[in-house]
């Protein structure tokens, strides 16, 4: 890696990116050890009793101390010295672990300061055989790189390739990825390449090539992907992408927001990221997904073969979502208006199509299009969910889709999206119905100016909603202890008798994909169809593959309905469902799944 604390055999090597400055010093232990100078923009400089474990800054010429922006760990902090680590120093335990096959993915999206009580990377560990056990196969963690404060959702990172500190330490992270392969897990961290944390970012004291005037983002500069000094931008961030990959063995990563990623270059850098993993890891189940609200199918392409990934391996589906919450609760408001007017028949193309939007005017963007088109790619290019921390977070008092949605509308909604061809992911604490919401929370308590300007955002931002603008004064303060506390998962709820009957159900259900589904998901794809034009609510589709065919019948309607029986297996049906002579039928909010 060209940047960072680098040990060599004779000391440590030290590299930073400086074009704005003529000198630095390097200072080890608060002491001055050398000067860094070079050529083409870096600054090096190399130390012979240097060692890991020493903490170090750089001195810009202005008196300003900083730490490296590719600071492997932060003990102290943004704004405290960097540690020198040692990347080989961790001894694995799973070092022949080579992931696990797409077609097996359910995911299981974790915050890590949430999901205990601790809130630990070791906390975090203990939990890991019990959702082995589930039948979750591959975790996904909301972003580690280090931000302002001790606590945030992750997507103020600025220094991105340092773990957070408040979660433990680099070989904590290390063993928690370990345990998780010798379980058959897979780990995926979110990382967030379209922007930096609104605190702790030095980098336009002495690398203002980093960012662009060229492009704007909702979050401030834009990161400079496409203008003058582009290389090393580029190359820092296809570097942070191998890293976690090769020093953290991760499995794969899920790329924040690339819609706001902008890069007009002939190559653009999702492409840049995409070769540069797939080159490094030919003998590695790595996965790659994006969150992208443009709906660009072009990031999916398949192979010949229908199921090889070309470029990234799936998308967060957030039209699935919009359409599942559009149906369960009726709301309208905000995005949910583009899927309000039939949300039935959105449904129905989002599960077989992919996208609900390919290209489609959407109401929300003033008639603009939205999308392109989806039908050609294979059921597991998307990733569906029924909430996240976006879906559940972003509401004023962070309520979880349990409280919005009656609970018959949402055990079948769980039945769908864990049996659907899609790759399911659940939100932590979901296999159980968990009643803890999830708030949004930063830490910028010592600055003041930040945290009031992040609190009456928030305001602000749902003074328009005609649920929230009435009373502004309880939204709960982002920056305020108790707002995070109030997010950390209940682990004993699920105890209880109605979370305890969740639980047991996703693990059923979980089983049955397993079996049924994930054996035809290793297959080509043959096409999706809609065997029903809605009529008295039911929705009935079908999935091909060359292993057989998957269908699933459901009502979301408030009266029974027949559909005709056709060959295969039941491998599930919803409580009540009858089964006549030559049909079958299904109570409101009820569903079956046939394999043939």
């Amino acid at each position: 890696m060209p940047f960072g604390a680098e040990i060599v055999d004779d000391g440590v090597q030290f590299s930073l990116y400086a074009p704005d400055v003529d000198a630095i010093d390097l200072l080890i232990a608060g002491r001055a050890e050398a000067r860094m100078i070079g050529d083409n923009g870096f600054k090096r400089a190399h130390v012979p009793d240097a060692r890991a474990g020493d903490l170090y800054s750089y001195r810009l010429p202005n008196g300003l101390i900083i730490p490296d922006p590719a600071s492997r760990f932060q003990p102290q902090g943004v704004t405290g010295p960097s540690e020198i680590i040692d990347p080989q120093s961790y001894a694995w335990r799973n070092k022949d672990w080579r992931g696990r096959p797409w077609n097996e993915a359910v995911l299981y999206e974790a915050h890590i300061g949430a999901a205990t009580e601790q809130g630990t990377y070791h906390a975090f560990a203990d939990r890991l055989d019990e959702l082995a056990d589930l039948g979750v196969t591959l975790i996904e963690l909301m972003p580690l790189a280090q931000w302002r404060g001790e606590r945030n959702w992750g997507y103020d990172g600025v220094l991105p390739f340092a773990p957070a500190n408040s979660y433990g330490r680099p070989e904590d992270l290390k063993a928690l990825v370990d345990k998780a392969h010798g379980l058959g897990l897979m780990i995926v961290i979110d990382v967030v390449y379209n922007h930096f944390g609104p605190s702790g970012n030095y980098l336009n004291n002495y690398a203002r090539s980093f960012f662009t005037n060229r492009h704007e983002t909702p979050w401030g500069e834009a990161i400079n992907y496409d203008d003058e000094g582009q290389d090393v931008t580029r190359a820092f961030f296809i570097h942070n992408a191998l890293y976690w990959i090769e020093e953290f063995n991760v499995d794969g990563l899920r790329l924040d927001a690339v819609h706001a990623i902008h890069d007009h270059s002939d190559k653009h850098i999702l492409l840049d990221i995409a070769q540069s993993v797939k080159d490094a890891c030919p003998d590695r189940h790595v996965h790659l997904f994006l969150e992208n609200e443009e709906n660009q199918a072009r990031w999916l392409a398949r192979e010949e073969d229908t199921l090889t990934p070309r470029y990234y391996t799936a998308q967060w589906n957030d039209d699935a979502h919009h359409c599942w919450h559009a149906l369960l609760s009726g709301e309208q408001e905000g995005y949910y208006i583009d899927f309000a007017d039939d949300p039935a028949a959105r449904l129905a193309r989002a599960l077989t199509e992919g996208f609900a939007y390919q290209g489609d005017r959407s109401i929300f963007r003033k008639g603009e299009p939205r999308g392109e088109r989806s039908s050609h790619l294979h059921p597991t290019a998307f990733i569906d969910f029924l909430q996240n921390h976006d879906q559940i977070g972003n509401r004023a008092f962070g309520e979880r889709i349990d409280a919005l949605v009656p609970p018959e509308r949402l055990t079948m909604a769980r039945e769908v999206l864990l049996l659907s061809p899609h790759i399911p992911m659940l939100f932590m604490g979901e296999e159980w119905a968990s009643s803890k919401p999830f708030l949004y929370f930063v830490d910028f308590v010592d600055e003041p100016e930040l945290a009031r300007a992040v609190f009456e955002g928030r305001q602000k931002e749902f003074a328009s909603f005609k649920d929230f603008g009435a009373d502004e004064a309880a939204i709960p303060d982002p920056n305020a202890l108790d707002t995070f506390l109030q997010t950390r998962i209940a682990l004993e709820e699920r105890n209880l008798p109605h979370h305890n009957s969740a639980y047991e159900r996703t693990r059923k259900l979980l089983q049955l994909r397993r079996s049924f589904v994930a054996p035809l998901l290793a297959t080509g794809f043959r096409g999706a169809s809609q065997n029903n034009s809605f009529i008295n609510d039911l929705i009935d589709l079908s999935w091909r593959f060359d292993a057989g065919t998957l269908r699933i019948a459901m009502n979301v309607g408030a009266h029974d309905v027949e559909t005709p029986l056709v060959e295969g297996v039941i491998f599930y049906a919803s409580d009540a469902i009858q089964r006549e002579a030559e049909s079958i039928r299904l109570p409101p909010w009820s569903m079956i799944a046939i394999r043939s």
